[in-house]
This record gives structure tokens, C-alpha cells and sequence, in this order.
């Protein structure tokens, strides 16, 4: 979204946000209402997740997976997306860098699914979801330590001393 919103601007932005948000709640919705157990939503959840960041659609390419993440636990666990979206919003607020937000977020998942005392399933949802998230900021990771990682309302580091876009 972060990076659709550098391209295309806030409306574009606003438009991928939403529709990864239902591409993860709407599936855990509607498995909760067929009746799946705790196991089997998060076997639906983790597939929804999977296929947002590796879609076959896109030769296996795809987002970070962050805001499809949010639509699946908003159906799975609201209290624990309280609390990480508590953390996102204090990090973006002091930070300004969504990316770091976002990995300290997923991070917060993890602990935050089992405070509220959410089944096993989701604890390794969480774990795995969390673990993907990571893995998929490994770049930004690399520019945060290396004090590359643009803001908000910054373009994108061009190393060569010009912005990107």
C-alpha cells in the first residue's frame, strides 16, 4: 500500500488498502459461518494470507501481506488487532516509517493473540503469519539499519543521491 501510495497517490492507496483488508476478512468470515472449528479457519486464514503475497495470479509475487493480515484477524481475533494496531499507530505517530510500524506490529501478534487467549491454531498462526511478515520487510530492514528507509511523504532512497520517482 505504502508503495502504491508513493506511485498512484492516496486514493490509489486508500483503494489497495481496503481491498486486501476484505481479501483477508471476507474468507474468515465466511468460514466462521460455515462452522469451521479453530483449526480450520486458520488453515483458511493462512491460505488467504498465502496467496496474498505469493499469488499465482502474479507468477508468486505479491505484497508484504500486512494489510490482508489485518483483515483476517479483524475476523479472528478484533481484541488482538487492537493491540497491534495500537503499536502500528504509536510507531508510525513517533516514526513516520511505515514499514518499521508494520514489523512492530507483527511482532506484537504474536503475544497479543495469546493474551487474549485466543486457541492454539491461531497462536501459530500468528507465529507463522508474523514470521512471513518479517521475512517479507527483509529489505526494509536492511535500509532501517542502514538509515535508508524513506518516511512518510518522502520518496523512495535512490543511493545515487536523487529520489526514485
Amino acid at each position: 500500500m505504502t508503495n502504491v501510495a508513493r506511485a498512484g497517490g492516496k486514493r490509489a492507496a486508500a483503494l489497495t488498502f481496503a481491498g486486501d483488508l476484505l481479501k483477508g476478512l471476507i474468507p474468515v468470515l465466511l468460514a466462521r459461518a460455515a462452522g469451521l472449528t479453530a483449526g480450520g479457519l486458520a488453515m483458511v486464514a493462512f491460505a488467504t494470507f498465502l496467496g496474498s503475497i505469493a499469488s499465482i495470479f502474479l507468477k508468486f509475487t505479491g505484497g508484504r501481506g500486512v494489510a490482508t493480515s489485518l483483515g483476517l484477524w479483524l475476523g479472528l481475533a478484533p481484541l488482538a488487532v487492537l493491540i497491534a494496531a495500537t503499536v502500528f499507530v504509536v510507531v508510525v505517530a513517533v516514526t513516520r516509517i511505515v514499514s518499521l510500524a508494520s514489523i512492530a506490529a507483527a511482532i506484537t501478534l504474536v503475544p497479543a493473540v495469546a493474551a487474549v487467549r485466543c486457541p492454539r491454531p491461531f497462536i501459530l498462526l500468528a507465529i507463522a503469519i508474523s514470521g512471513l511478515v518479517l521475512l517479507r520487510h527483509r529489505a526494509n530492514i536492511r535500509r532501517l539499519i542502514a538509515g535508508e528507509e524513506p518516511r512518510i511523504g518522502e520518496r523512495k532512497f535512490n543511493p545515487v543521491g536523487r529520489s526514485a520517482l
